[in-house]
């Protein structure tokens, strides 16, 4: 079957500088790809070229007649006056919509109000059943693996292809590198920690590589976790003292909202923190709250004596636009020690991330988004902070600085906060999870990112009433550290229900309940059958829709809620 895309030695330049030089790939059938490099090495530029937005200096891009192409342009421009549906189904009449089952589906989850915080995990799931052909540029590695079963890194006007998500991709990168023996020892270094990151990591990180990755593991036998935490939290402590930041009994109001109620919470030296919560719940509120930019309502908020602390905001900094990058770097320290004592300059760091050749001298307002975020942050580290603050850091950011940051910040021996929509880096930099849900409090998850999920999932499918085996939220007193083995203060997570002695009363009873989930199951889903064939009889009718709409999502919940009983009795006889 020949591909619904060709690209044939395909070169693209933007002034001097080659961003595309005699590319040849191919697009096929229900290929899921991803495209990953450094900002402004031609990732956009591809897609382009590809959809036919940009012409090729040279070579050739055929498609499949009667391809039709999709492009979610990273800023598409909206018309104010326009309503969400005129925006996603531009004009298109109910019984078009409903007759498509594509578009029936997508109307159904915008019905369905898919929250913000779990965005990228419901696009993800709604993508992965699809066959048609996906490309897709994203600095997200989660996603990356979730969906993608190929990854083309641009670089250096070239497209390398590799199979698998991000995790193959990394594995097979440093396979790449081994064989060749020639890549330079840091960037080996930078990939080396990220296998072995991804070797400690979940289980199904390394669980999609189809090449052999015995070599490339070989690279990492020797390789130490990515960060020694005693020894920065020694280190931390020397800097730091034994008091950090401190909480204590703090109400914080913004407008008719109050986000925290009499909430304590501590922040200990070297404590490597991450706060998720949904949009809106005060992540960013409770960063300012610790950094002293906003003040409690009622309570305190109390810093150790020798807290010296740097806070990166969402927002890019104003700069002098006609001011160099070396220059300004320079002017703040032309030398900085590493843990282990060694000195670097201020061109090393800039290199470090990502400055290099011509770069180094450009005028700030020449600098991209990405860079600018860049610059910012190199800016904050220079000041040598032994606090800091990270509300979203990653905004902007491509994979390979990405990569950058979190080497950096293994061997940084201070107290960190990070918010952060990025899964991936939050687990990557962050040693415990503190979540905002809604109940005034800052709570302790054990399980972390993917508990959060399940509580998120369980209150959305049952709103007023607990759900079955949920766990209430750890006191809000608790220190940051305290999730670490042999730490003080330690909270084990919630243990799993007990399982019922076979041929026991409870197990007995157990199965009975597990057979009157099913056929409960079974009913809601022909129901929905039912009520989705009804959606098509009644595409012209608006109050009979909305009316079917309602009720499929009261089943929906229903499903949810059945599905979690059944999970609950399920573990009594597993």
């Amino acid at each position: 079957m020949s591909n619904l895309l060709n690209l044939e030695l395909v070169s693209k330049s933007y002034g001097v500088r080659p961003l595309l030089s005699e590319v040849s790939l191919g697009v096929g059938e229900g290929d899921r790809i991803g495209i990953v490099g450094r900002n402004g090495d031609g990732k956009t530029t591809l897609l382009e070229v590809m959809t036919g937005l940009e012409e090729p200096d040279s070579g050739r891009v055929s498609r499949r007649r009667g391809l039709l192409v999709g492009y979610l342009h990273q800023g598409d421009e909206l018309v104010d006056s326009h309503s969400v549906r005129e925006a996603v189904l531009g004009g298109m009449a109910d019984h078009e919509w409903a007759a498509a089952t594509r578009t029936r589906e997508v109307v159904e989850e915008l019905l369905a109000g898919i929250p913000l915080d779990r965005a990228v995990a419901g696009l993800a799931a709604h993508l992965r059943p699809r066959d048609q052909a996906l490309v897709v540029v994203t600095h997200d590695r989660w996603f990356l693996d979730e969906v993608c079963q190929w990854t083309w890194e641009v670089h250096d006007g070239q497209v390398d292809v590799y199979e698998g998500g991000y995790a193959a991709f990394t594995l097979a990168k440093a396979e790449r590198q081994r064989q060749a023996s020639a890549a330079e020892l840091r960037r080996q270094n930078l990939v080396r920690k990220e296998l072995a990151w991804l070797r400690r990591g979940p289980p199904a990180r390394t669980s999609k590589p189809k090449f052999r990755i015995d070599a490339a593991n070989a690279l990492i036998a020797d390789v130490p976790p990515p960060r020694d935490r005693l020894e920065l939290e020694r280190f931390a402590t020397q800097r730091l003292g034994k008091d950090v930041v401190d909480l204590e009994d703090v109400d914080l109001v913004r407008g008719e909202r109050r986000l925290l109620s009499h909430a304590t919470w501590r922040l200990g030296p070297g404590d490597r923190v991450g706060i998720v919560g949904v949009n809106g719940a005060g992540k960013t509120s409770v960063l300012n709250l610790v950094s002293g930019a906003v003040l409690p309502h009622a309570g305190r908020v109390k810093h150790g004596r020798t807290v010296r602390l740097a806070h990166l905001t969402q927002a890019i900094d104003e700069v002098d636009p006609e001011a160099r990058v070396l220059a300004t770097v320079e002017d703040i320290r032309r030398v900085s020690k590493t843990l282990d004592g060694k000195e670097m300059t201020a061109t090393s760091l800039l290199e470090r991330f990502g400055f290099t050749g011509d770069r180094l001298t450009a005028r700030l307002g020449d600098l991209s988004g990405g860079e600018r975020r860049r610059f910012q942050l190199l800016k904050l580290l220079l000041d040598e902070p032994n606090v800091l603050l990270l509300d979203e850091p990653t905004n902007d950011l491509d994979i390979e600085t990405l990569t950058v940051l979190e080497d950096f910040l293994d061997g940084w021996p201070g107290t960190l906060v990070v918010v952060s929509h990025d899964r991936y880096f939050l687990e990557r930099v962050t040693d415990s999870t503190w979540a905002l849900l809604g109940d005034g409090q800052i709570s302790m998850l054990p399980g972390g990112v993917e508990e959060y999920l399940e509580r998120r999932a369980a209150l959305l499918a049952e709103p007023a009433h607990p759900s079955a085996g949920s766990t209430p939220a750890e006191p809000a007193y608790q220190h940051a550290g305290s999730t670490q083995g042999g730490q003080g203060g330690q909270e084990a997570p919630a243990a799993a229900a007990p399982k019922a002695k076979a041929g026991s009363a409870e197990e007995r009873a157990a199965r009975k309940t597990l057979a009157r989930l099913d056929k409960r199951l079974e009913r809601i889903a022909a129901r929905e059958a039912e009520l989705n064939a009804l959606v098509l009889e009644h595409a012209s009718d608006h109050q009979r829709l909305a009316e079917i709409s309602a009720e499929l999502g009261e089943l929906s919940a229903e499903k949810d809620e059945v599905e979690m009983e059944w999970l609950e009795a399920a573990e009594a006889v597993e």
